[in-house]
């Protein structure tokens, strides 16, 4: 189980960065007159990159409903999540927190567990035909050539494609329970113009020389941050509902 739910965190966090450094770009450009005296201190701020604390992890996290997430689990997806973690706190200059990081990855798994055995329940499939359509879509969204080239990028990191294609079954039906249970989350017009006028404020704030697009230009990507933003709280929801009536221990 670990591997679907790293495959799922990995591409969120990616585009949470992606996103966070297209925010960051204005500060960036008012930092290029100091860039010399950053380089110097390079070496000695990578010395200070934290590794991850696995020590004292139970041989079992937790269990969800007599269904166990053991060490290995966790240590994978939390050894994946620290990575981008440490990135953030080296972009924000904030120290960062282990144990709340543990804290999270373990309530994630948690989550992902609970939505598994909710889609199980309710007997939600995956067809081959739209494991393949999906697996065309995360090509595309990590601009890769090809479900092909992405399967072999995925398989250089020790993800066999049986084991890819497990996984992105198994997300095509937690997809399917979270859709029947969120309804309709497509943002309207007044949502996506609040949120372009919300960006566009906030580059003219930095000060930056780029370019502010058009709304219409924006307007995609609005548009897909905004259904994301709501599937998750959607996501969130279900995930609290199911908790309340589930059996969880967790063990840190």
């Amino acid at each position: 189980m670990n591997k679907k739910w790293l495959l799922s965190l990995v591409l969120v966090a990616f585009v949470a960065l992606l996103a966070a450094c297209g925010e960051d770009e204005g500060a960036k450009e008012e930092k290029e007159a100091g860039q010399s005296e950053e380089a110097s201190q390079e070496s000695g701020e990578k010395q200070k990159t934290p590794e991850p604390d696995l020590e004292g992890i139970p041989d079992v996290v937790a269990e969800v409903n007599g269904e166990e997430i053991k060490k290995k689990e966790f240590e994978s997806t939390y050894k994946g999540q620290f990575q981008q973690a440490a990135m953030q706190s080296q972009m924000t200059g904030q120290e960062l927190d282990q144990d709340q990081l543990k804290k999270q990855v373990a309530d994630s798994l948690v989550g992902q567990e609970l939505l598994m055995q909710e889609a199980d329940k309710r007997e939600f499939s995956a067809s081959d035909e739209e494991v393949n359509n999906k697996l065309e879509e995360l090509a595309k969204q990590q601009q890769v050539e090809s479900a092909d080239e992405f399967l072999k990028a995925l398989e250089e990191q020790g993800m066999s494609e049986k084991e890819v294609k497990s996984q992105i079954q198994s997300q095509i039906k937690i997809d399917k329970l979270i859709s029947e249970e969120a309804g309709d989350v497509q943002p309207s017009e007044k949502e996506m113009k609040e949120a372009y006028d919300k960006m566009k404020e906030q580059q003219e704030q930095m000060d930056s020389k780029q370019e502010v697009p058009s709304y219409e230009e924006a307007k995609p990507t609005i548009e897909q941050q905004l259904t994301r933003q709501k599937e998750g709280e959607a996501t969130q929801k279900i995930v609290d509902n199911l908790r309340e009536d589930a059996d969880v221990t967790v063990n840190l």
